[in-house]
């Protein structure tokens, strides 16, 4: 295999315990299979092994700080599990549904989800954003997917009235949402605030940008996200 439990840095301690805690050895084996299957079937690079604690598991994990607790959460284009399969082994609270819309990912999240035991409360759903068909969730997260423009057109409307967008970003948060701030609003978003998670276990903390769902907008010509599948 292109990558193994040799090239596989181990978790940063005290770090990695702190924010897993007990679930440490489950994180463990989930890094594992990103390093081998996820390498293989190319949703992780071969170099990302040796730093997958810091730079993937460490930096989605600590987005639970601001998750609420037992909320249920939508994690959009979830690729390789990133990070809602992070959340739902750091945070076994939460429900954490996984929509992904190509095929060979949604069979690895399968796969993953079954060999770390997470069950029935990480559902994988194929489809893309627009798509999906499940009730409005307590927050909707997305790592590196799009803008943020695109974004709150996606998600928005998968999120509860008063619920939250949490959109994973890096240094350019501040610029995105200067740029994007008037069409968030117009999608029903509040004013975007910019949050700086695992400020106490990485450096720099991971950025995520909040827009809370404050009043829900029609998709665009009327039609529900049902009638687009």
């Amino acid at each position: 295999m292109p990558a193994g439990d040799q090239d596989l840095a181990e978790p940063p301690e005290p770090a990695a315990r702190l924010v897993f805690a007990d679930h440490l050895p489950l994180a463990r084996r989930y890094a594992e299979l990103l390093a081998t299957e996820g390498v293989v079937r190319g949703l992780i690079g071969p170099r990302e092994a040796p730093r997958l604690w810091e730079r993937h598991l460490l930096n989605c994990a600590v987005l639970g700080e601001i998750v609420p607790n037992g909320s249920s959460v939508v994690d959009v284009g979830s690729g390789a599990g990133l990070p809602g399969i992070v959340l739902a082994v750091a945070r076994p609270d939460l429900t954490v549904t996984l929509v992904e819309p190509m095929a060979r990912r949604t069979a690895f999240l399968s796969e993953a989800v079954e060999a770390l035991g997470l069950g029935a409360r990480v559902p994988v759903v194929r489809a893309r954003a627009e798509e999906y068909p499940g009730p409005p969730a307590d927050v909707v997260t997305a790592r590196a997917v799009a803008s943020l423009d695109r974004l709150a057109s996606w998600c928005l409307p998968l999120v509860r009235p008063g619920g939250r967008l949490l959109a994973l970003k890096g240094e350019s948060a501040a610029e995105e949402i200067a740029e994007h701030r008037v069409a968030i609003t117009r999608l029903g978003g509040g004013t975007p605030v910019i949050r700086y998670c695992g400020a106490e276990v990485l450096d720099p903390p991971t950025t995520v940008v909040e827009i809370v769902q404050e009043r829900s907008v029609a998709p665009a010509g009327g039609r529900s996200r049902a009638r687009r599948r």
